[in-house]
């Protein structure tokens, strides 16, 4: 079996959607999110942004082998608003992602059944509005070693196409890299191999 070394996320904000059901209102939008403060952040923009709307539901899922999820009915009665919303993003397959709907009502009671409806369809609108891509999970890993060695380091790094995220270039050297998951245990054990350098993994 290949270890699997890629996600689907959003590439960038999305456009706002808007899904009309009984005169009620309901704003779909999707942010791409990496750790869940940036949650709040959005959502505090959202207010200020449709100041007077009654619920702003929403669900998310953050990260790839540890996952993070949360769906939050926001005053609508339960589960008919954050699982709907929480279950498209389960179904475009998606992590590291935000979806907000935000609902004025407009009068008529929608009852849980029409609820979970205009949720759930907001959402899928919201999303189908979105750019998806897909990302590679990278492994990252600090390389110490003397200036002599630059050559040889940089000759690899170049060969397996590794990114370098960070690099301090003195005496004594320290590349920050980044590698695919699936090629992250080959790629730690030829630095570690080699003379006068040493590999660490970051966590």
């Amino acid at each position: 079996m290949e270890l699997k070394d890629t996600y689907r996320t959003i590439d960038a904000p999305s456009e706002e959607i808007l899904f009309k059901e009984k005169n009620s209102k309901f704003y779909g939008y999707a942010f791409p999110v990496s750790k869940e403060e940036e949650i709040k952040t959005h959502l505090e923009h959202l207010k200020k942004r449709h100041f007077g709307a009654v619920h702003f539901c929403y669900a998310y899922q953050i990260g790839t082998d540890n996952i993070t999820f949360r769906a939050n009915d926001d005053g609508e009665p339960s589960n008919s608003a954050g699982m709907p919303i929480y279950g498209q993003i389960q179904s475009f397959e998606l992590t590291n992602v935000l979806v907000v709907v935000v609902r004025f009502f407009g009068g008529i009671k929608l009852g849980v059944g029409g609820l979970i409806s205009a949720y759930k369809t907001a959402a899928q609108m919201t999303l189908e509005a979105s750019a998806i891509i897909e990302k590679t999970i990278n492994i990252r890993f600090v390389i110490t070693f003397d200036y002599k060695n630059i050559n040889k380091i940089m000759r690899i790094i170049k060969e397996k196409n590794l990114e370098i995220i960070s690099q301090k270039m003195e005496l004594s050297c320290k590349i920050e890299i980044a590698a695919r998951k699936k090629n992250a245990e080959m790629i730690f054990s030829i630095f570690d191999t080699m003379f006068e350098i040493s590999i660490n993994k970051i966590d």
